[in-house]
């Protein structure tokens, strides 16, 4: 869903806003790359700008899941297993505390 956060995952998620929170996850997340981290392990990282789905095949879930977007002018959208979708901006983080992500996308737009 363009545009930001989706009703569903407004239910499910928080975002990152502590700078340590965020700071811990950059140190081991380096630009160019989308990184998801289960309970501070890096799960997966992505790079390429795609126009399709990439899927996640081990369709990681929260809590304790956190994705991070070190890309400087590029938005992430992540996919949920109901179908809604969450815009994560440039050079931030999102925290699942529950639900389950069954795709990742690298958009080359700089806004949600």
């Amino acid at each position: 869903m363009a545009g930001g956060v989706s009703v569903a995952a407004q239910a499910t998620a928080v975002a990152a806003t502590g700078p340590a929170t965020v700071k811990a996850v950059v140190d081991t997340c380096a630009y160019p790359y989308v990184c998801l981290f289960k309970n501070g392990v890096r799960i997966g990282q992505f790079q390429d700008v795609t126009s399709t789905w990439q899927n996640l095949p081990s369709r990681p879930s929260g809590p304790g899941l956190v994705v991070q977007n070190t890309r400087h002018d590029d938005v992430a959208y992540i996919r949920w297993s109901g179908g809604a979708t969450t815009c994560i901006p440039p050079n931030s983080s999102f925290n699942v505390s529950s639900g389950t992500l069954t795709g990742i996308r690298i958009s080359s737009a700089a806004t949600c």
